[in-house]
């Protein structure tokens, strides 16, 4: 019976090398690696979003940039259709402008301005105890920086690559936000 338990040992040795080397030679991208939790409290694995162009965006409920939340669901209606997701974050990390629960800013975000695009839990997108999603795109992205105030905005690629970054000021359906997400779309 050894003579056919050792062979099969290796054999499952060797096909998982062969697993590992081809993920190390094509690896996934990292934003694809975080799992955030959703307004509701659900796990939601970023890899889901895989083939979409992304607008990763830091929001908050009693802030001067809080009618962005107009011009984000104007967006996304504009382009859902073609493979284009907003993932919001409320933060409460700038002149604590997001007070409120999960349930608070979900019910603000659906009377106010009837948000349809995907809301995830409140964290912290700066300081001691900053996300590690918002660690990887201020430290590890291609646009590194601290988040300066809220509405800061990141396009990912269909990829998970980080693309762009656009500062609080930057509405979101400016020409060059839409230029660069119609470029995105184009580029299956």
């Amino acid at each position: 019976m050894m003579k056919y338990v050792v062979p099969f040992i290796l054999s499952m040795f060797a096909a998982s090398a062969a697993t590992a080397q081809t993920t190390k030679e094509s690896p996934m991208p990292a934003f694809f690696t975080f799992t955030m939790k959703t307004i509701d409290g659900k796990e939601k694995p970023l890899v889901q979003y895989k083939g979409d162009v992304l607008m990763v965006v830091n929001v908050a409920s009693f802030c001067g940039y809080t009618p962005q939340y107009k011009d984000l669901e104007s967006l996304y209606e504009s382009y859902k259709n073609r493979g284009f997701k907003i993932l919001a974050f409320p933060a409460n990390n700038f002149g604590s402008q997001e007070p409120g629960t999960n349930e608070e800013i979900k019910s603000f975000c659906e009377t106010n301005y009837r948000v349809s695009f995907d809301l995830f839990s409140k964290i912290s997108v700066k300081g001691n105890d900053q996300h590690p999603l918002y660690q990887y795109l201020t430290k590890e992205s291609d646009f590194k920086g601290d988040i300066g105030w809220n509405f800061t905005k990141f396009l990912v690629d269909r990829k998970g690559y980080v693309v762009a970054r656009y500062s609080t000021r930057v509405v979101p359906t400016a020409k060059e936000v839409q230029q660069k997400i119609d470029e995105l779309i184009a580029a299956k």
